[in-house]
């Protein structure tokens, strides 16, 4: 199972294996009340996807596509959550944006359900 969730909600005992996926520790964020298990920073998109973004709704679409194009040429980065999703059986992928419904860390979970 994948979950998302913001990094500033408080953790849960159902969250398992909490991945932070932001290529930025986000602000605020003591690490050590993080509850963090893993930072897969470099899955996230690239700064200038993520600057071009920006989270403007009106690229959403887009912004999919191009983090989708980043993540086929990084499929190692792909296959190491799959391996954790299998080994934790439940994942988070925490994110800092205040969006909880455009960001990275849903176009994973999208990516990680589909069929490999």
């Amino acid at each position: 199972m994948v979950r998302v969730k913001r990094i500033y909600e408080p953790p849960r005992n159902n969250d398992g294996w909490r991945v932070l996926v932001d290529r930025l520790w986000p602000r605020g964020v003591k690490k050590e009340k993080a509850h963090v298990d893993e930072w897969m920073k470099e899955i996230a998109p690239s700064n200038e996807l993520r600057k071009w973004f920006g989270h403007k709704i009106e690229r959403w679409t887009e912004f999919q596509e191009r983090y989708r194009v980043e993540l086929a040429k990084n499929k190692e980065l792909v296959a190491k959550l799959r391996a954790i999703e299998k080994t934790h059986g439940t994942i988070t992928l925490l994110f800092g944006a205040r969006d909880e419904e455009h960001n990275q860390a849903v176009v994973l979970r999208g990516l990680l359900k589909a069929k490999p």
